[in-house]
């Protein structure tokens, strides 16, 4: 692990913490500079190539669902660890279900539905991209349907 202050190569760590994803962080400090920093670390899982609407495949990228999301939450009162925390949930659940592929709406319908409970504001930015809300109609039909069930 390089540090990151005066890329020295070696650092000892000084605290570890596990996470309930089965990642860990370390806080370490360089033998060099005496800066300290943390590393975290988590384990590589296989998960399923996306087959796209048009029958491509590719494979499940983390920082394409997180830019989307980011696109989605801008100016909305979202944290960048709430983001972090809906890629992970849906990565584990690509993981969780042991296929070598599947649908990229899968992919959508979970983050869809993680934005829903987060934020009706980026979930509606979401979907009209996602589900082509490609007409005022449909879009106004979902928020007044967001309305309905904020008052139940």
């Amino acid at each position: 692990m390089n540090c990151p202050f005066c890329q020295n190569t070696e650092s000892n760590v000084i605290d570890t913490t596990k996470d309930a994803h089965g990642g860990i962080r370390r806080r370490r400090v360089c033998l060099a500079c005496k800066q300290r920093f943390s590393t975290y670390e988590r384990p590589i899982l296989t998960t399923p190539l996306l087959i796209k609407r048009d029958g491509t495949r590719e494979e499940f990228n983390r920082d394409k669902l997180l830019q989307g999301l980011r696109l989605a939450c801008v100016k909305r009162p979202v944290s960048a660890a709430q983001l972090e925390q809906i890629v992970t949930d849906v990565e584990a659940e690509l993981q969780k279900r042991g296929r070598s592929e599947i649908n990229s709406r899968v992919v959508g319908d979970l983050a869809v539905k993680a934005l829903k409970g987060l934020d009706h504001i980026a979930y509606i930015r979401y979907a009209i991209v996602y589900l082509r809300m490609d007409d005022l109609h449909t879009i106004r039909n979902e928020i007044d349907h967001l309305l309905s069930e904020e008052e139940n």
